[in-house]
């Protein structure tokens, strides 16, 4: 998954270099090369924090709730993953639909956009082989969404804040209930 991630990251960066090509040939590539360097400095850091940590998590731990926090995250990843591969016009994604439209106007552009959306392409495939071979991994262990539920729940109770928090609130709500209006 390491890799993975870093193949992403690689992907965002070399997308980032075809956006900017592509808007040196066509100035209509503008906002796609704008969105392109916002898809990179969000996408980097927050893949790490949203979804390879829980991943790393979960299977230091064997916790149950930071597979969940990592299925729920990453099949969202993988969705972006083949929107990039798709490369809708103006989305700042050098995949299929733009490269063609790159490659009848300028052969060159076309061809390394191209070879973008080939590695986008390998990216969210591997993005899916990945996600069903942790599942799968995450279905032997004999895991469950109660015991996801139950692990929330201690964590949620065993923090002093969340407890003390908790206690104002009844007490307030207490309070207020013997109140006369």
């Amino acid at each position: 998954m390491y890799y993975l991630w870093m193949a992403s990251t690689v992907a965002l960066f070399i997308n980032f270099l075809a956006s900017l090509v592509w808007f040196c040939v066509d100035a209509t590539g503008a906002s796609g090369f704008g969105l392109s360097i916002l898809w990179a400095l969000i996408f980097t850091p927050c893949s790490f924090m949203c979804w390879y940590r829980p991943m790393y998590k979960a299977f230091r731990s064997d916790s149950s709730f930071n597979f969940f926090v990592f299925f729920f995250i990453f099949f969202a990843q993988d969705v972006m993953y083949v929107l990039q591969a798709v490369g809708i016009p103006g989305w700042g994604f050098s995949g299929w639909i733009i490269s063609f439209v790159a490659l009848r106007q300028n052969p060159g552009v076309g061809i390394f956009m191209i070879l973008v959306a080939v590695l986008f392409t390998v990216v969210a495939g591997l993005g899916i082989i990945m996600l069903k071979r942790i599942h799968s991994l995450y279905r032997r262990t004999g895991a469950s969404f109660q015991k996801a539920q139950a692990e929330f729940a201690a964590g949620v109770m065993s923090n002093q804040t969340v407890r003390t928090a908790a206690a104002n609130a009844a007490a307030g709500a207490a309070a207020n209930s013997f109140q006369a209006p």
